[in-house]
């Protein structure tokens, strides 16, 4: 069932493209007709967009929501992972303490800022950074390191590396905590809720729609998995195991200690608080 008409002005979301994202989005235009607009796109142009207004909510980067002009949470549906997340892939062609320049996905922002973290605190290392366009291949850099995310990041590359990590699963051994990849943030030009019925609205499709996306992942999965050239297998175990969307109290914690560490590296601001705007997050 969509969403009640509002006379006010539709509101503008963006969502990512990626498989990761696909079960918070199952029926998500239909749920938010005829209040909003749904437009999907790499989730570092979606970051872009909220900052510049052209977005009054998008689901972004979580380094994103530090980063930006006093933004608010608005749901508890995010991409996360609580070990092995599969789609965030850091290779190295010599040893971790070796690295020298690092070539980061174009597409990524958090995983990013999440791979510099690693090294830094891991290896003491602060490479050279270059950007990695949307349609590069491992082999089309010749940087020490590489950073894919998304889909190009779970089938294997064609160089073999000596060195691989799993960034979620790297950062669940080191520190114990789910990491949260992104989130749905509202963009502080909205007037408050209780003033403006929409944004209500729109919490509510995007909790409904998380819901129906964990009820048919498996569906997802049947329909997606053909047009990435992925195993079905590999799609429902990636969709159902690797990755979390539920935003509790112990993603909280690992979102708080990410952005402890990055503003502590100064890739974030200081003194930036993770506030909620009406949504009430579940405690796991």
């Amino acid at each position: 069932m969509a969403l009640k008409t509002n006379s006010a002005t539709r509101l503008k979301i963006g969502a990512v493209n990626y498989l990761n994202s696909k079960p918070l989005i199952e029926g998500l235009p239909e749920l938010l007709a005829p209040v909003a607009d749904l437009r999907l796109d790499y989730p570092s142009r979606l970051a872009d967009d909220l900052t510049q207004g052209r977005l009054d909510v998008a689901l972004i980067p979580s380094i994103e929501y530090f980063r930006g002009q006093n933004y608010e949470v608005i749901s508890d549906a995010c991409v996360a992972a609580h070990g092995p997340v599969l789609s965030v892939k850091l290779y190295s062609r010599v040893p971790w303490g070796q690295i020298r320049s690092l070539a980061l996905d174009e597409g990524s922002r958090t995983s990013a800022t999440l791979a510099r973290i690693m090294l830094a605190e891991r290896h003491g290392v602060f490479p050279k950074l270059q950007p990695l366009p949307l349609d590069y291949r491992t082999q089309d850099s010749d940087a020490d390191a590489v950073l894919l995310i998304g889909d190009r990041a779970i089938l294997p590359p064609a160089e073999v590396f000596p060195e691989t990590w799993d960034l979620g699963e790297e950062w669940f051994e080191w520190t114990g905590l789910p990491f949260v990849f992104a989130m749905w943030v509202a963009s502080d030009r909205l007037p408050d809720s209780a003033e403006d019925h929409r944004l209500a609205d729109v919490e509510e499709a995007l909790g409904r729609s998380r819901d129906l996306g964990i009820e048919r992942l498996e569906g997802i999965a049947r329909r997606e998995a053909p047009l990435l050239g992925l195993s079905l297998p590999t799609t429902i175990s990636y969709l159902s195991e690797n990755l979390q969307y539920h935003l509790g109290s112990a993603e909280r914690n690992g979102l708080k200690l990410f952005y402890e560490l990055a503003s502590g590296l100064k890739m974030a601001p200081e003194g930036v608080e993770l506030r909620f705007r009406t949504c009430e997050v579940g405690s796991e």
